[in-house]
């Protein structure tokens, strides 16, 4: 057996061992996801990955002429974590998604057949070809700021025979050229919902996005109106970057909560999301009053005139402006 041989038997044998953990892990239940994450093999699309942090960096590449590092490669591809892919000066620009996490987002995203998809973040395009499988190449399109993202996802894509559309611009914007969509599945941290997106949804339409260290499933009722709750999945992304993305509000200092608390995170995204319009103590009066919700109990209402993030009812009586209208509230 020559060694090529050999090195595509274990990447067959590492991807195939990976889809039975997610399998028994329970978060590839939908038969459609589970061949679309046994068709496509994640190693196409992470030919390298970047560990460790600050100055200890390290670059693992699956063409590394030491076998070890070879193997460390394979073993880090196949681990359900997420791996970064792209990095400039330090900072980290791009990353594959934990698998786990990927497959319980495109689960949640409620596809149905000729249903249109928008994915903003292209990334390496390992999300994108999933979609492809699962839909057909028309019915996807990913966007991505950077060129050199665009351009790596495309070539990872073309190399299993996948043609998405695959545009470079600012993903807050969407993509009016491809619009309407019944689906928008975003794969970047949020700080609140871009407004641009609704008016490119079909009514009805799910978007599916990372916020406030959680994953918010909006319903579209029409270009100017959307509401939906949040995941009990936690989830934590690469920031969305581009013209029209802003910084998140941080929550406001925490000095005197118990430690645990600090360290509680379903306490500190509901601190979180609420943007600074709750102190650290009157959010602990009402988490420990309100039972301690999780995150599925909170959710998000985007109008006009704002978003405001909400407790259990968006009429109230727990509800706090989101992102940017807290700022202009204050």
């Amino acid at each position: 057996m020559g060694a090529h041989t050999a090195g595509r038997d274990l990447r067959e044998a590492a991807h195939a061992a990976q889809v039975r953990e997610l399998t028994a892990a329970g978060v590839l239940q939908d038969p459609a996801w589970r061949a679309a994450f046994a068709a496509v093999p994640r190693h196409v699309f992470v030919p390298y990955f970047w560990t460790g942090r600050g100055a200890g960096h390290e670059r693992l590449w699956g063409e590394d002429p030491d076998p070890e590092r070879r193997a460390r490669w394979l073993r880090g591809v196949y681990t359900d974590t997420p791996l970064a892919t792209r990095l400039r000066d330090g900072e980290l620009l791009s990353s594959s998604s934990q698998p786990s996490l990927m497959a319980r987002m495109l689960e949640a995203l409620a596809v149905r057949d000729g249903d249109d998809v928008l994915e903003i973040g292209a990334g390496t395009g390992y999300n994108a070809a999933l979609l492809c499988h699962r839909l057909g190449d028309e019915h996807v399109t990913t966007v991505d700021l950077d060129e050199e993202i665009t351009e790596s996802a495309r070539a990872h894509l073309a190399r299993l025979g996948y043609r998405p559309t695959v545009v470079t611009g600012d993903g807050a914007r969407g993509c009016p050229s491809r619009a309407p969509f019944d689906r928008i599945l975003v794969t970047c941290m949020l700080p609140l919902i871009p407004p641009a997106w609704l008016g490119q949804c079909r009514p009805g339409a799910r978007v599916l996005a990372p916020l406030s260290t959680g994953l918010i499933a909006l319903t579209v009722r029409d270009a100017a109106f959307a509401e939906g709750r949040f995941l009990h999945t936690p989830a934590y992304f690469v920031p969305l970057r581009g013209a029209t993305a802003a910084t998140p509000g941080s929550a406001a200092a925490q000095d005197g909560l118990p430690y645990e608390l600090v360290e509680n995170e379903r306490f500190q995204f509901m601190l979180i999301l609420s943007g600074g319009a709750l102190h650290p103590r009157e959010a602990l009066d009402l988490w420990r009053g309100e039972g301690r919700p999780g995150r599925e109990r909170f959710g998000v209402t985007v109008t006009p005139q704002g978003q405001w993030s909400w407790l259990d009812d968006p009429r109230g009586p727990y509800v706090w402006p989101l992102g940017e209208t807290a700022r202009s509230a204050s």
